[in-house]
């Protein structure tokens, strides 16, 4: 049965669907696919901006990928904390320790992406081997490659859903609880005929009125 309140969201939904909204969503999800046929180094650079999103601001993020660019290729450790520390990062020393850490696969991720068929155990490989990645950065980052299939949790989304009555707010994420709520957002996709990645934009929009990335 569903409640009065996920019908609310649901109608939300539907709403922006029919707004300018709808013409930004498209937008987005075309520079995800773009990117996914981007060179093995540009698909690493969105691998480390999303190890630096992990509790940490996503716009604030953003600012920082722009500004290290292919620094996250090529900076010596000291280096990449001190622009960490300078551009305001929560958690400098440990980020860059797992970028640096990562740069194993710099030139080699875009074949390591291509070569699995399904995006959750895609996702699995990038929870194993790259540190500083779990279930939620790895679906970031591979939403922001093009894949549309995955759910990204981050704590916007879990108020949102919670507050509709959809879920109860988790304490702690394990993996069977993200999977669940997964498995519930993608039943809210078909509901609105609209893939994972677009209903996470347009979620993403009713809770911070923006579309990032």
């Amino acid at each position: 049965m569903v409640s009065n309140n996920e019908e609310k969201l649901i109608k939300a939904i539907e709403e922006l669907k029919r707004s300018r909204v709808r013409t930004l969503v498209e937008k987005r999800i075309s520079e995800f696919k773009k990117l996914r046929k981007g060179t093995s180094r540009e698909i690493f650079k969105e691998l480390c901006f999303c190890i630096l999103c992990a509790n940490y601001s996503a716009e604030r993020s953003i600012k920082i990928q722009k500004e290290i660019d292919d620094g996250f290729l090529t900076l010596p450790s000291s280096q990449l904390i001190g622009k960490l520390k300078e551009m305001g990062h929560r958690f400098p020393k440990t980020r860059a320790s797992y970028i640096i850490s990562a740069r194993k696969h710099s030139d080699s991720i875009k074949s390591i992406v291509e070569s699995y068929k399904d995006p959750k155990e895609l996702r699995e490989w990038l929870i194993k081997n790259i540190r500083g990645i779990g279930l939620k950065e790895a679906s970031h980052f591979l939403r922001n490659i093009g894949y549309t299939e995955l759910a990204i949790l981050d704590f916007h989304i879990l108020g949102l859903l919670a507050r509709h009555g959809i879920i109860k707010k988790p304490k702690t994420l394990t993996k069977s609880r993200y999977l669940r709520i997964e498995d519930k957002l993608r039943e809210i996709s078909k509901r609105v005929g609209l893939n994972m990645a677009e209903l996470d934009l347009y979620l993403w929009y009713i809770e911070t009125g923006k579309i990032l990335k």
